[in-house]
């Protein structure tokens, strides 16, 4: 008979077997991995409403001490995930000029509450950056996660960081937890990536559908599709290097495009 995915897992049963508490398997984790994970995607795991990445998948079968095959095999069973159940639900549109890329990006950003994730070091749209910066003054319980791969390639997106820096202070906590990390990812094999997304809400930009004349395209994605990248740059921001002050963003060097 095949597990369903609200039965007692693998995975479940080896933190149980060490008296762990759901966050607490999540910091070991983290020690392992480098990674952000908590709580509540340690039990989404467990429970296979989501799957787990590789790297997570290495760090739980060195914490647990046990086989990937015994402990996800609730996860790669006939059992489907919450996005898999979705299916092409999740895209909500396709946007095919660039107009329509940036309303939706800003669209992500100034409906953003909880959450608001930003990656790349290309921006440099005023409209869009001056959105973001709207969101983090405007709402102070917002976690703003901005993650750079290498320096910024323009000046607009330098002078984003520090407008961002006067307005929050990254190691100023409320709830119990900073509002504001950035960090720059300096590992040359790590691609770039370019999304931004909030608790409800993403944007993944694409190559362009109309020619090799950059991103101009793009998809617009919903909320299950959101947790799971919020949950990506989380990972990525807890392998860069943190950026805390002016003086920090001002030693990358910025490059025109």
């Amino acid at each position: 008979m095949t597990r369903g995915p609200d039965s007692d897992s693998a995975l479940k049963r080896e933190r149980l077997a060490r008296n762990l508490t759901l966050d607490q398997a999540a910091v070991e984790l983290n020690a392992i991995t480098g990674g952000a994970t908590d709580g509540s995607l340690m039990s989404a795991w467990e429970s296979g409403r989501r799957r787990t990445g590789k790297r997570n998948r290495d760090g739980l079968a060195q914490l647990y001490r046990q086989r990937s095959a015994v402990l996800f095999a609730h996860q790669d069973g006939t059992a489907e995930s919450i996005l898999e159940q979705a299916g092409t639900d999740v895209v909500h549109r396709l946007l095919t000029r660039w107009t329509d890329l940036l309303e939706a990006m800003t669209e992500v950003v100034t409906t953003a509450r909880e959450w608001l994730v930003v990656t790349g070091s290309r921006s440099r749209e005023k409209t869009y950056l001056a959105g973001i910066e709207t969101a983090v003054a405007q709402v102070p319980d917002l976690v703003h996660y901005r993650v750079l791969y290498g320096p910024p390639r323009h000046p607009d997106l330098t002078a984003h960081l520090l407008r961002l820096l006067e307005l929050r202070d990254p190691r100023e906590r409320r709830n119990g937890h900073p509002t504001l990390r950035i960090g720059v990812v300096e590992q040359p094999a790590a691609m770039e990536r370019f999304f931004v997304a909030s608790e409800s809400r993403a944007v993944v930009p694409l190559p362009s559908l109309h020619g090799a004349d950059g991103f101009d395209s793009g998809v617009l994605l919903g909320h299950e599709a959101a947790i799971g990248l919020v949950q990506h740059a989380r990972e990525a921001w807890a392998s860069a290097r943190p950026l805390h002050t002016p003086e920090e963003v001002l030693a990358l060097t910025p490059r025109e495009k």
